[in-house]
């Protein structure tokens, strides 16, 4: 199945949704510290209900420790600046879908990492900033879980 990474995550409850819909779908679900939140956080468990125990998730100490722990995985890199629409990437079981934290974004020195396979971004309407975390990390799972049939995960 696919790999979510949250690069540095700050908001736990988008945390707790992204863990969510690791469990509902199968994917895994990876931090790259430092957290901006507890994991024991009250809105990270409200938020992932009670999925928690359902969802593969592992928490790095680095990017280096979890691209190595990923690897030879794709990495795509989700930005508003991205050169592909999410839509044109061929998705792999396997792959792993990057996303940076909500105040910022992934920062320029993650994007020009060259391990990244391609930067991919959503459509938006011109002149705004960003889409929320959970809701960016959703749309690029199913889109990717929907080019392998919904297979579901062995």
């Amino acid at each position: 199945m696919f790999r979510i990474l949250f690069f540095e995550p700050r908001i736990a409850g988008n945390t707790g949704a992204a863990i969510r819909l690791a469990a509902v779908t199968g994917a895994e679900l990876h931090l790259v510290e430092p957290l901006g939140f507890d994991l024991e956080e009250s809105k990270l468990k409200r938020a992932g209900l009670d999925y928690h125990d359902l969802a593969v998730l592992t928490v790095h100490p680095d990017l280096d420790t979890a691209l190595a722990a990923l690897a030879p995985a794709r990495v795509f890199a989700f930005t508003a600046r991205g050169e592909e629409l999410y839509t044109d990437i061929a998705y792999v079981p396997g792959d792993v879908l990057m996303f940076g934290p909500e105040p910022t974004g992934l920062p320029p020195e993650v994007l020009d990492d060259p391990r990244l396979a391609g930067r991919v971004r959503l459509p938006m309407l011109p002149g705004l900033r960003s889409m929320n975390l959970a809701n960016t990390a959703s749309v690029a799972v199913f889109e990717a879980w929907r080019q392998q049939g919904f297979a579901l995960p062995e």
